[in-house]
């Protein structure tokens, strides 16, 4: 990449929580942005949100249909040809005991939080090897500690470190760099919906700032080639 060139990024989650802040960020300094969208609908709002960002219809819950709409843009030629950053910033969360909990709501924990990253980054292998990218797993601190009501998420995000890990041994050679960061409790609309889960009360000052989460990504989307940072757990401050 020549020195001042903008940058492409494709970013999943853009619509709100630390997506959203993420893609501001990127856009505020002139980068180009790819986003997916579940819908055509969902598609309308993000490019309203972040002018001059292309968008892909692809629904992450449903991995055969994101499958297909991936192969469709790689043979339309609709997707970049070079990635710098592949961020999946997107995710589900469903609480309930093993004794309780709902198949479908389980099964769409993996669907989002790990089949369809895999996919994705499947796809967008070529496009990252050409620039030298770096693909970014927004994990979480269940993907390292699960606890009881957690056990659907967090298996979607055990699943999602390994992942990381083997694409990361896989690529090394390619030149392309993975991180996983695995931030605490973020202030998002998901941490909101944690809270109702839990039966407690949400005051967004308890937790991380999704500024703080998007500002530790771009430091890893901004390291010289010289390094890599593998994993990064941000926690809630004192």
């Amino acid at each position: 990449m020549t020195a001042g060139q903008p940058r492409t990024h494709v970013l999943t989650g853009a619509g709100s929580g630390i997506g959203a802040e993420l893609a501001a960020r990127l856009q505020a300094r002139g980068d180009q942005l790819w986003l997916l969208a579940r819908s055509e609908e969902r598609a309308v709002e993000l490019a309203g949100q972040f002018a001059g960002a292309r968008t892909l219809v692809a629904d992450l819950a449903d991995p055969g249909g994101l499958e297909s709409a991936l192969e469709a843009g790689l043979a339309a030629g609709r997707l970049p040809e070079r990635v710098d950053s592949l961020v999946h910033a997107a995710g589900v969360v469903d609480l309930a005991p093993v004794t309780s909990f709902d198949r479908q709501a389980w099964q769409q924990q993996l669907d989002v939080n790990l089949t369809a990253p895999a996919l994705l980054t499947r796809a967008l292998l070529p496009a990252l090897r050409a620039a030298g990218g770096t693909v970014v797993f927004v994990n979480s601190g269940a993907g390292l500690s699960a606890s009881p009501t957690w056990s659907g998420y967090a298996a979607s995000k055990f699943g999602l470190r390994a992942l990381a890990d083997a694409l990361r041994g896989e690529e090394r050679p390619q030149g392309v760099r993975v991180t996983t960061v695995y931030p605490g409790r973020t202030a998002t609309p998901m941490q909101q919906k944690v809270h109702a889960q839990e039966g407690k009360e949400y005051d967004a000052s308890d937790w991380i700032e999704v500024g703080t989460v998007a500002a530790t990504i771009l430091h890893v989307l901004d390291l010289p080639r010289d390094a890599t940072i593998p994993d990064v757990q941000v926690s809630p401050g004192p």
